[in-house]
């Protein structure tokens, strides 16, 4: 699993390179007013919880650190990029247990928690990227920019594979 992680958090690095600091963050009117930067930021926030993880087992992606200079810098979410790609490349055990804990609901219900592992929670992680990556698409259309992107980048594998043997 880390080995897809890596190769989407490089399609990532690679978009990141492309774009100019005002096309970073640019408000979309077709993703209410969010820019590029923030969903990437979003994404980038997500696995960093989920490395925070390692130390206690337990991962809760409503707690995470919220780092505005993400989403408004493309050279500090570059350097991001790094660092997680880096921690993928030490991890010595992705199956590792962790409790996912979270409020999954809109009342301040109590917190769930569930059992899962750190290899589950990389593929939630790389899902939850690829969702936001279509949102990314639809704000660099927007700018004119799609010629920026591969055609796979926020299509899920599935997608992909189901339409080449579809051709």
């Amino acid at each position: 699993m880390t080995h897809y992680c890596k190769q989407n958090l490089i399609e990532i690095k690679v978009l990141i390179g492309k774009l100019s600091e005002e096309q970073y963050r640019a408000p979309s009117a077709m993703l209410s007013e969010a820019t590029i930067g923030q969903h990437l930021r979003h994404i980038l926030e997500f696995y960093l919880c989920l490395l925070e993880s390692a130390t206690t087992n337990v991962v809760n992606y409503d707690n995470r650190k919220r780092n505005r200079i993400i989403e408004t810098s493309p050279s500090v979410a570059i350097d991001v990029v790094d660092y997680i790609v880096s921690a993928l490349n030490a991890l010595k055990n992705p199956c590792t247990p962790v409790t996912l804990q979270g409020n999954f609901g809109p009342e301040a219900a109590q917190i769930v928690s569930i059992p899962s592992s750190f290899a589950r929670e990389l593929a939630y992680n790389l899902e939850h990227s690829i969702h936001h990556e279509a949102l990314i698409k639809v704000g660099l259309r927007e700018q004119g920019l799609e010629h920026l992107l591969d055609d796979g980048f926020g299509v899920a594998p599935a997608t992909i594979r189901f339409k080449q043997t579809a051709a």
